[in-house]
């Protein structure tokens, strides 16, 4: 196991990951360029072991490192130390040039597996290893960008990354590894083996990072394969399994404590019925299925101040506090944090000249992305939910079980339906065959950096000349900037909260769904839609 970056935002978690998680987990904690300051030593320790050579059950000799990405947003407990100065210190190079034999280098990390990822700093390890060990494989294990992903480096390492909010689980295999001390079946009877040697069969190629290669032949095969993180996924590949017999004692204890806790946290509160999905990207930005026009409609609604009620108004927000599709069907208190679990209060300027307001939100679309630098108020909500990296979640990508051919008695094939559901079509450097079931493509539309609402404004369709210009505390800044660009010179003393500082991007979709007509229409008898790439848009 290995570090991430949402563990070093706040120092509180942080610490809690240092004391407790990584003690836990001992020496398979590895954090190679994560280190934290230790109040009881007045210095700064790695949160974890930088590294760990082991001995597999069955023979194989690994040395390994957990290395995050050259991550910079953390508190100041902590250090990232970037990978470039890592792999050049004393511990990295005693650990590659160590007297005891090495079969293979294992590399995990929260860190993008494609080196051409800009983020991604695998290939700077990958390097410094070549440079010690130019023919011993190598195999990677990424994460970050949220995708499923599968990348050749060289003929004897490939990195693996299985997507998000565990959607994904992702399965490697490989075989001809040259191990003396090996003691395991070369060819396991019964099961699939690994066929292709490490090759890209397509475009997406790594040919733009400067990669050292290895110097001779492998005899290394490969598979990989990315199964829907769903019941029905692992029922199917589970050895013998049927639906009578596939849970455990242990199994329906986990389940029946996470039922419990949800009700004790009233997670499973019922606001409204969203009457159809919305999603981020899968339909074109302000369309009928869009988010943000169900959310612009929400803002308009609920985001008034009530001793300005009847003045104008434009409310912005940024496209990042917005963190998941919403489906059809029940909207609960748990639901309100998928889409949006940040608590960034609404701040304004009053009266700003409409001429001027106006030109806020192109000014930021045209800018960079908001990039969220974390404090502890980010969590401060009484049901704290993590942000989306670490949401664990099955989203509804379908709701439809039909049409399983077969179930599988332990043997690693492509699991196929008789109808193809929306989902996960993945492209990687082995080909389109490595999701595990069959999809159709969900369209992706980009979205920009902002967006905005508006209330108050005159019903004969005439502009105000004034407004009050309502935003998040998230991007005052940003806001204060683009005014400034346009010749409007506010300063930080112009601004103010809008709203008490408890009502925030996690207040608003659920008061409107309290309020809305349609979303009460169906209450408590919710209609359920099928999940995200469906045709589940409201006809009016």
């Amino acid at each position: 196991m290995t570090i991430g970056n949402h563990e070093l935002y706040i120092s509180d978690i942080a610490y809690e990951t240092f004391y407790n998680f990584s003690r836990h987990y001992g020496d398979r904690y590895l954090t190679s360029n994560v280190q934290i300051y230790n109040p009881s030593t007045s210095r700064y320790e790695y949160v974890g072991k930088t590294h760990r050579y082991f001995t597999t059950p069955k023979g194989v000799r690994i040395m390994s490192f957990g290395v995050l990405y050259d991550f910079t947003g953390n508190s100041n407990a902590s250090k990232v130390i970037p990978a470039a100065q890592m792999v050049n210190q004393t511990w990295f190079q005693n650990a590659l040039h160590t007297k005891e034999p090495i079969d293979m280098f294992l590399l995990i990390g929260h860190n993008p597996a494609r080196p051409t990822d800009s983020s991604s700093t695998f290939d700077t390890i990958f390097n410094a290893i070549r440079a010690a060990r130019p023919n011993t494989p190598v195999q990677i294990f990424g994460g970050h960008s949220h995708i499923r992903d599968f990348a050749v480096y060289d003929d004897k390492t490939t990195a693996l990354e299985s997507g998000r909010y565990c959607e994904t689980l992702g399965w490697l295999s490989m075989s001809g590894l040259n191990s003396s001390t090996y003691r395991g079946c070369a060819n396991p009877a019964g099961v699939p083996n690994p066929t292709t040697p490490a090759k890209k069969v397509n475009g997406s190629s790594t040919a733009s990072a400067a990669l050292t290669t290895s110097t001779t032949s492998s005899s290394l095969l490969y598979s990989r394969r990315y199964l829907d993180w769903n019941r029905l996924t692992f029922e199917y590949h589970a050895r013998g399994s049927q639906v009578s017999t596939f849970d455990t004692a242990r199994g329906v204890a986990v389940t029946q404590n996470i039922t419990n806790t949800r009700h004790e946290l009233n997670l499973t509160a019922l606001y409204g019925c969203a009457p159809q999905t919305y999603c981020i990207s899968c339909a074109p930005f302000l369309s009928n299925g869009s988010i943000y026009t169900v959310l612009t409609q929400a803002l308009s609604a609920t985001v008034i101040n009530k001793t300005r009620a009847t003045v104008p108004r434009l409310i912005i927000l940024n496209t990042g506090s917005v963190r998941f599709d919403l489906v059809k069907g029940p909207f609960t208190y748990d639901d309100s944090f998928i889409v949006s679990p940040f608590t960034d209060a609404f701040q304004y300027i009053a009266n700003v000249p409409y001429e001027s307001a106006i030109q806020v939100l192109p000014a930021l679309n045209a800018g960079a992305y908001e990039k969220r630098s974390l404090s502890s108020r980010d969590f401060g909500f009484s049901n704290p939910s993590l942000p989306d990296q670490d949401a664990c979640i099955d989203p509804p990508v379908t709701a439809s079980h039909e049409g399983v051919l077969k179930r599988s008695s332990g043997r690693i094939v492509r699991r196929q339906t008789s109808a193809v559901t929306p989902g996960y079509t993945t492209s990687d450097d082995f080909g389109t065959d490595g999701d595990d079931t069959v999809h159709s493509a969900i369209p992706h539309y980009r979205t920009p950096n902002d967006f905005q609402a508006n209330g108050s404004f005159p019903t004969n369709g005439s502009l105000p000349a004034r407004v009050d210009l309502v935003f998040l505390d998230f991007i005052a800044r940003d806001v204060l900037n683009a005014l400034r660009g346009v010749g409007a010179n506010y300063s930080t003393a112009d601004v103010s909260y809008y709203l008490p500082k408890t009502f925030t991007t996690n207040s608003y979709l659920p008061l409107y769904a309290q309020q809305a007509p349609d979303w009460q229409a169906n209450v408590p008898n919710c209609p359920v839609g099928l999940g995200v790439g469906y045709n589940d848009t409201a006809t009016n």
